[in-house]
């Protein structure tokens, strides 16, 4: 008999974290770029990937996160032996 400890996560949940969290960081770094200061302006700021793209990909990234904490890990019977 196994003594194995009842987690709320197993390996699965993990694994979908992790890629929740890589998502997210994508989506913050599409939205990064230069800045504009008071003496330069740079348009670059109201560009459709740091408007549009990266927020929707940040979005998409938390909801895999949310997914994945709300995820039930399947449970697997350990077969009963018959004793006779």
């Amino acid at each position: 008999m196994s003594d194995k400890r009842k987690f709320a996560f197993d390996k699965v949940n993990f694994i979908l974290l992790a890629i929740g969290m890589a998502i997210v960081i994508i989506g913050f770094l599409l939205m990064s770029g230069p800045s504009s200061s008071e003496t330069v302006f740079e348009p670059d700021i109201f560009s459709v990937r740091r408007i549009k793209v990266a927020p929707v990909v940040c979005l998409f990234g938390f909801l895999s996160m949310i997914y994945a904490v709300l995820r039930k890990p399947k449970m697997t019977e350990v077969p009963k032996i018959k004793r006779e």
